[in-house]
């Protein structure tokens, strides 16, 4: 969307405001305690809890990609705005079902597998969306690429249809903890049926996924945890949004930054999740944190070179792909890590909060980068947001520190 807006004549400071519309991610949890709990009528009894979920939001997708393919930007920006807002909610309705799905349907050391092999779709994806919408759209315009992406969202529901619903036994901690509240509200007799029905199921989706994270972990190790997911993102979210701007505005065509960048990017991408499904296997996901923030810093400096220097393919080429590396590494590390922190019970709703959380610091971050880069410019820039990982490497040491932290995960230091 950036580049489309970009040669669409969209300001940077507008482009950067208006990746905003994708907040629905970070405020996900709000309402994945429904994805956990709503039992779809029709799909439900055909695909089960988790892919019934999946198809609806994929349809959704389709829908509105098909909508946004016949719009402008530079006749109705407004209207780009709504619907990119629509897509981001269900979108990030997706996530949460497909998460849960990818949580629940392995064993607890399968999931650093897991997570590359999401990271691994995901980043086939974000080429296709890139690189393939780039040539598209530099051949026949944005109307067709954006067309194209929508058919080829259906590959999505295609995987949905083939998986396997996970089949998931709550812990029992969880069960009795859930029953234990709702006991407590049912005693309550002077209240409505109703109002103590709706106390229950509130408490059960809402309150208990909470208080099953801080009782496993304590209340200081979990704010611990949660303040290191608060910043470990920084970088790659604030620096991310500038690129394709950069590129453009650096001189880069679309035919090279669709070439250079993203086709010769893929093999760097499939390197860099299979070294960060290797690194969490061999090294533990501690480590894997920590080299994933280093290879993002520096990758962020490798950037602050090139907007240093003329225009030169083969440099781009290189720092792209060391930056396709990084971002894979510093990806799978974290979704491995997270998935260790979630319980079978309340999978959707946890691991909605904590990817909500890691993401909502940085998604802020992204929607002033524009106007960082219009005051300072591009080399200042991307030096900035390098140093926006220190954070995160400094409350990595003390989550390191405590054996807490990882005791209930089973974590390797």
């Amino acid at each position: 969307m950036t580049a489309w807006l970009r040669q669409a004549g969209i300001q940077r400071t507008a482009i950067a405001l208006l990746t905003l519309v994708t907040l629905p991610y970070t405020i996900k949890f709000l309402w994945a305690p429904v994805v956990d709990r709503l039992r779809l009528p029709l799909l439900f009894p055909l695909l089960g809890r988790r892919r019934s979920w999946m198809l609806l939001t994929q349809a959704g997708i389709l829908f509105c990609m098909l909508r946004l393919s016949r719009l402008t930007p530079g006749d109705n920006l407004a209207a780009v705005g709504w619907d990119a807002l629509f897509l981001a909610v269900i979108a990030a309705t997706q996530d949460i079902a497909v998460d849960a799905w990818r949580i629940e349907v392995a064993p607890p050391e399968q999931q650093g597998a897991m997570a590359a092999a999401y990271q691994l779709g995901y980043r086939l994806a974000v080429i296709a969306g890139t690189a393939g919408a780039f040539l598209v759209a530099a051949g026949h315009g944005w109307h067709l690429s954006l067309a194209t992406l929508t058919a080829l969202s259906a590959i999505g529901m295609a995987a949905t249809l083939l998986a396997r619903e996970p089949v998931v036994n709550a812990a029992g901690t969880s069960l009795l903890q859930e029953q234990r509240v709702v006991d407590w509200l049912e005693r309550r007799t002077h209240w409505p049926d109703w109002l103590r029905a709706a106390g229950a199921q509130f408490v059960g989706a809402v309150v208990c996924p909470l208080t099953d994270f801080f009782t496993r972990l304590g209340w200081r190790t979990g704010a611990l945890i949660l303040a290191f997911v608060c910043t470990y993102r920084l970088t790659d979210y604030a620096g991310g949004v500038m690129a394709n701007p950069f590129y453009l505005d650096h001189g880069y065509t679309l035919t090279q930054v669709a070439t250079v960048v993203k086709i010769f990017g893929l093999i760097a991408t499939l390197s860099g999740v299979l070294i960060g499904g290797v690194i969490v296997a061999r090294f533990g996901v501690l480590r894997a944190l920590l080299i994933g923030s280093l290879l993002i810093m520096c990758s962020n400096l490798g950037y602050s070179g090139l907007a240093s220097s003329g225009l030169n393919v083969v440099l781009l080429g290189c720092v792209n792909a060391f930056d396709n590396i990084a971002i894979a590494v510093h990806g799978t590390s974290l979704l491995a890590f997270l998935a260790t922190l979630t319980s079978a019970r309340y999978t959707a709703t946890q691991y909605a909060l904590l990817s909500s959380i890691y993401a909502l610091p940085g998604k802020m971050l992204m929607g002033g980068s524009g106007w960082v880069v219009d005051r300072i410019d591009y080399p200042a820039f991307f030096i900035y947001t390098a140093s926006l990982s220190l954070p995160g490497l400094v409350l990595l040491y003390f989550m390191a520190r405590s054996p807490r932290a990882l005791a209930p995960t089973g974590l390797s230091s």
